[in-house]
Order: structure tokens, then C-alpha cells, then sequence
């Protein structure tokens, strides 16, 4: 059976901002992203719904923009700062914001790997499915993302 796209936005959809914030690293620009990868969504919910794992799709889709965007962020600060005026915009502080903070100092696939695992707590396998990879490779990304953040959470002690 199909799913109702209307069910599969309103569930995915709360998951999908937090992986986009916890990706990006920006909470500001979360939503927009989320909101972009289910929009991509229901322009071929007619294939996508045929998946077995739409949701799968839709992770890699949101990961890949929300990585997207952090470069852009990154080319457009650096841009700034070399005109000599300081980024605009600066995010309310969050819970666990040190952790987090750690998280978005991690290359991209460890970054995606490690809020799927803790953030939606998917097991292995969709972290996989999601990032487009195989399985030990999702493995092998946890593995060094964890390596990383204990390195950077014990640096900042």
C-alpha cells in the first residue's frame, strides 16, 4: 500500500529539521531545509512512495542540502570577513550546544552518521540507507566520528 504523502510529511518532518540542524549546524536554517527536501519529495511522491525505504530518500536528500548549505555559509563568512564586516545573523544557544558544536567540527558523512544514529536513533543499516553507503562504510564513519568528537569534547576540557 501507498502511503498518503500528508501522513509521510507530517511524520517525517519533525526528524528532518533536527538531522538538518544537526548537519548544517544551523537551527535558523533547519526548517528551510527540511522544508526543501520534502518539497523535492512530493514533486515525485509518485515514485518515491514506490520505494521500499522513502524515508531513506528522503534522509540522503536532506543530508545533502543541509551539506550544501554549510559550505555555502562557510564560502559566504569567509567572504564577509574578508570585506571586513561580520556575519549577520548569530543562533540562540541550544541544549547540549557543546556536544553539538563538536558534531558540526565533524566532516560531513561523520556529521550525517552520527545525528542519524543519536539524534533519530536509527540503527546501522539506515544510517546507511540514508547516507548511500554501505553498511560497514556507515560503520566505519560512526567509528571515526565518535573518535573525533571524544577528541574535540576532551580538547575543550
Amino acid at each position: 500500500m501507498v502511503e498518503d504523502f500528508d501522513r509521510f510529511y507530517l511524520r517525517e518532518f519533525p526528524a528532518m529539521v533536527a538531522l538538518a540542524c544537526a548537519v548544517s549546524g544551523s537551527r535558523l536554517a533547519a526548517e528551510d531545509l527540511a522544508q526543501e527536501a520534502l518539497t523535492r519529495a512530493y514533486r515525485n511522491w509518485p515514485k518515491i512512495s514506490g520505494y521500499d525505504k522513502p524515508g531513506a530518500w528522503l534522509r540522503r536528500v536532506t543530508i545533502n542540502l543541509s551539506l550544501s548549505s554549510r559550505r555555502r555559509l562557510a564560502s559566504e563568512t569567509r567572504a564577509r570577513l574578508r570585506l571586513g564586516r561580520e556575519p549577520s545573523l548569530s543562533e540562540p544557544p541550544e541544549p547540549h550546544q557543546e556536544v553539538w558544536e563538536a558534531v558540526r567540527r565533524l566532516p560531513g558523512k561523520q556529521r550525517a552518521a552520527v545525528a542519524l544514529h543519536y539524534l533519530e536513533d536509527l540503527p546501522v543499516v539506515s544510517v546507511a540507507d540514508a547516507i548511500g553507503c554501505s553498511e560497514s562504510t556507515a560503520k566505519v564513519h560512526l567509528h571515526r566520528g565518535r573518535t573525533a568528537l571524544a577528541a574535540i569534547l576532551e580538547e575543550s576540557e
